[in-house]
């Protein structure tokens, strides 16, 4: 399908939808996080179609191929979690209290178990190519290197660079250890947000072990 046609190049359509077509399609989107989030991006699309009650058929015709959907659901999970990252800079005054609201808003939105997997991948080869003693210099740590860097990054360099912002005030407040990375932190959202059956036991379970994890990030004095 050409762009003249309506269509994106990812495959994806412009054009606006039918109702029901409109409806089918936030169906699949919303069983799309859900089975994504309960079983990873693995989850194969028959398990996306189920959840939402339509055929696979359906699922692709929206979405030519699964690395279309995945895509997509990542794209607006790195956008909330950016969104959710300029909240805290913007309206919190303590650098501490600022990434401590990110990482408690984020992990309560579920955030974790859907964080792009190209986000954490980026951070670790970034800092593998850091020696011991560079790692504590926030400069350097916080960019994509230059070779990975590209366009169509589904907004993960902007995720890192505000995700970063948070990680520098809290570092030069000596509130947070200095040896503490961005990915790091990424790294807590995606490991508070378990998927539990009971969602009261879920929410108390992400709170509780988010605590633990934030006692470890903060720097104590020597």
């Amino acid at each position: 399908m050409s762009a003249a046609s309506g269509g994106r190049p990812d495959g994806t359509r412009t054009t606006p939808l039918r109702v029901d077509a409109q409806r089918n399609l936030e169906h699949v989107l919303r069983a799309a996080r859900e089975v994504f989030g309960e079983l990873g991006y693995g989850a194969p699309m028959e398990d996306v179609a189920r959840r939402a009650r339509v055929g696979v058929g359906t699922v692709y015709r929206r979405f030519p191929s699964k690395d279309v959907l995945v895509r997509r659901i990542a794209e607006e999970e790195t956008s909330r979690l950016t969104e959710q990252a300029r909240a805290a800079l913007g309206q919190e005054d303590e650098p501490w209290s600022a990434l401590s609201r990110f990482l408690r808003t984020s992990v309560a939105s579920g955030a974790g178990r859907l964080l792009p997997p190209q986000v954490l991948r980026v951070g670790v080869a970034e800092e593998r190519g850091l020696l011991p003693q560079q790692r504590t210099q926030p400069a350097g740590e916080l960019r994509l290197v230059s070779e990975e860097r590209r366009e169509d990054d589904g907004g993960a360099a902007e995720l890192l660079d505000v995700v970063g912002q948070l990680v520098e005030r809290a570092r030069a407040a000596g509130e947070l250890r200095a040896d503490v990375s961005v990915s790091d932190v990424l790294l807590v959202i995606a490991t508070a947000a378990p998927s539990l059956p009971d969602a009261a036991q879920q929410a108390a379970a992400s709170a509780r072990l988010l605590d633990i994890l934030l006692e470890g990030l903060r720097s104590r004095p020597a």
